[in-house]
């Protein structure tokens, strides 16, 4: 019988190879490997339907240029063509593929070689001061489910964490003396999260009201479970809570709906807006690099605009 590996072509092989690395050795997300998967098998599939020998030398200049040609004439999402930013997904996988390929002695076309479609800026959504106030005090507290609720939005304003790092904490893992825990982020990043003295009281109130033996932090509620019930069959998923955070939103009337990743980018605005630098701002968050932090410098231009509203020519001669 044939070896089904030998039956496949040297570019889906070598794309399988890289998914590997990025799972292995890269420590990517199951979601950020999912992607990468579905951009570059697209990429194979349309090279295949072309006609295209399958080898790596045949990923030149011409080829890339037709496949995103092809990609414009895509539908997108509820629209009628794939946005410039979902075509830039595509581009970014093949070059993190060819970046790999050379880091391994291939030769093949230089991702250099390949720009990134231009894109708008992406606008920040967060809250104001007052509109997090509202949403923290959305849920009601006559309950284990409203206390937990409570106490999920007061650690995601406090900590800025991504919603799935909050859902894989575990009780014993956080230090309530010191209001700190460590987590390993996206991308196999290791950071300490500190928590308000606000979150951590509500952590306490929660976890008071719980009589289980359930190690996650965050379980569901409903029902009586067994003693046997497996904790990670207790544990509340990001759907859950990305539904939790839209409730309580549309349930304060607030002008945006909210989610999770609204809540860390309103996390680190409030920390720019009270001071802070943006580098410590990119560790808190996690960011491996400064470039993804800077989306939040509207902020700190707005400060600076201020700044040169109030004093620019009130001091005396120019």
């Amino acid at each position: 019988m044939a070896d089904p590996a030998q039956s496949q072509s040297e570019i889906a092989r070598k794309i399988d190879q890289f998914l590997e690395y990025l799972q292995v050795e890269r420590g990517s997300s199951p979601l950020t490997i999912r992607d990468y998967k579905h951009y570059l098998t697209r990429f194979a599939n349309w090279m295949e339907s072309k006609g295209i020998r399958m080898e790596l030398k045949d990923i030149n200049a011409d080829v890339v240029r037709s496949f995103r040609a092809f990609l414009t004439s895509l539908p997108g999402e509820g629209k009628l063509q794939m946005t410039r930013r979902t075509q830039g997904y595509h581009v970014i996988a093949l070059r993190s593929f060819l970046k790999w390929l050379i880091k391994n002695d291939y030769q093949v076309l230089s991702p250099e070689k390949i720009e990134l479609p231009k894109v708008e800026e992406r606008q920040v959504k967060f809250l104001s001061g007052e509109q997090v106030d509202r949403l923290l005090n959305a849920p009601g507290l006559s309950t284990i489910q409203g206390k937990r609720d409570k106490a999920i939005l007061e650690v995601l304003f406090s900590t800025g964490l991504r919603v799935s790092e909050l859902v894989k904490l575990d009780r014993d893992k956080i230090d309530m003396e010191r209001r700190e825990f460590g987590i390993i982020g996206k991308g196999g990043k290791a950071r300490v999260v500190f928590l308000s003295q606000r979150a951590t009281d509500w952590l306490i109130k929660y976890l008071n009201e719980r009589n289980d033996h359930f190690k996650p932090m965050f379980i569901h509620h409903k029902g009586n479970p067994e003693p046997t019930t497996p904790d990670e069959k207790m544990r509340l998923t990001v759907r859950s809570v990305q539904r939790m955070v839209k409730k309580y939103s549309h349930k304060m009337k607030l002008p945006i709906e909210v989610t999770p990743h609204i809540m860390r980018h309103s996390f680190a605005t409030d920390l720019l807006n009270a001071g802070a630098d943006i580098r410590s701002v990119q560790e808190m968050l996690g960011h491996k690099n400064i470039s993804t932090t800077q989306i939040y410098t509207h902020v700190t231009n707005k400060q600076l605009r201020e700044v040169h509203q109030a004093f620019h020519g009130k001091g005396g001669k120019n």
